[in-house]
């Protein structure tokens, strides 16, 4: 996998991206005191996570256990609940359950919804892109292209499926790729595709979704996160699904690209992007399409706020790298890190203002 390398031109992009998260103390941490005891000592890190991390985060999960039993004198264990990217800062937010660290698929929603009360910190750290995954039992699998897709999901018996844009912003992604669509091909493919199919509504390019969405018919399925779809176009229940191309690869799906100009994988398209915006009924706020970066954040009140600031430079260092690459997904290099950024991680990000 090609590594990003870190543009004037992403530098930019990102800082219109990024409200001021405001500085608050920063912390540091080293090597724990119970790597100088002979018995390790057990902790448990809690993760909230977007569900697109989860192949990735299990392979890295391992790898720190052996690392911070050897270095760190620490038995580590996790607790990881995958979930949609709202979801899982709603945990924190709304349901005030205790969690270590939090990591999104959409960078924004921590300076969002978690800045200044629940963390002080975040980092940018992976990249991805939407694609239409499917499998060789799909209707029309061997016909559907990156020209004809939005005619394959219109037709009679076909059925598709995104995550829920309340929850996950795989969901609101997916939603805003088939407006942006509209603005591509000159044709009306959100009204044909999930305006009569759902009651997820657009006025001109703001797109609304309903904190209760509702499906008018059966063409479309709706799950809570986008990994909950892969077992249904595994099955067959559903023909095709939008989905990070990363998951589609580890999963070994089928899958198409999408154009440049609606993928949301284009730094450089990030103006033309800005063009389509939704309003999530689950929070009342509007997020405007960008290209997609993950982010990742240990909470102030973290029940092992030190262990888990370990496991962040494990993750923004080489070991991490090496691991999303492995599993098809791009890694920023270096790591872009907004707020009081914690010494300890210093060398792994550029720190920006």
């Amino acid at each position: 996998m090609r590594k990003l390398s870190v543009s004037l031109l992403l530098i930019s992009v990102l800082l219109m991206s990024v409200a001021a998260a405001g500085c608050i103390g920063s912390s540091s941490s080293g090597v724990t005191k119970a790597a100088q005891s002979k018995t390790p000592k057990e902790e448990t890190l809690i993760i909230f996570h977007a569900g697109s991390l989860s192949v990735p985060l299990q392979q890295l999960e391992t790898e720190f256990a052996k690392y911070a039993e050897k270095n760190l004198g620490v038995k580590v264990t996790f607790q990881d609940e995958a979930s949609g990217s709202v979801m899982a800062a709603r945990k924190v937010t709304d349901l005030h359950k205790p969690a270590d660290i939090v990591a999104t698929a959409d960078y924004t929603l921590i300076p969002q919804m978690l800045v200044p009360n629940y963390t002080d910190f975040y980092v940018l750290f992976a990249t991805n892109q939407i694609v239409i995954a499917f499998t060789n039992k799909s209707r029309y699998a061997n016909e559907i292209n990156s020209t004809n897709w939005y005619e394959i999901l219109a037709k009679p018996g076909v059925r598709f499926g995104f995550s829920n844009p309340n929850d996950d912003p795989c969901g609101y992604r997916s939603v805003m790729v088939m407006k942006l669509a509209d603005l591509y091909y000159g044709k009306p493919i959100f009204e044909t595709l999930v305006e009569k199919n759902t009651n997820i509504y657009a006025n001109g390019t703001h797109v609304y979704a309903p904190k209760e969405i509702q499906l008018k018919t059966g063409k479309i399925v709706i799950r809570p996160k986008e990994t909950d779809l892969v077992g249904l176009v595994e099955s067959g229940a559903i023909d095709y699904f939008f989905i990070y191309k990363s998951v589609a690869e580890q999963h070994h799906l089928r899958y198409i690209t999408l154009p440049a100009q609606i993928d949301l994988a284009d730094f450089k398209l990030a103006d033309h992007y800005s063009q389509v915006e939704i309003t999530l009924g689950s929070t009342g706020k509007t997020i405007k399409a960008k290209p997609i970066v993950y982010g990742v954040t240990v909470l102030k009140n973290a029940p092992h706020r030190e262990l888990a600031l370990e496991f962040l430079k494990f993750w923004l260092g080489k070991e991490g790298q090496k691991v999303f690459d492995q599993n098809y997904q791009d890694f920023l290099n270096p790591p872009i890190a907004f707020g009081s950024v914690p010494q300890i991680i210093q060398n792994e990000v550029k720190v920006e203002k």
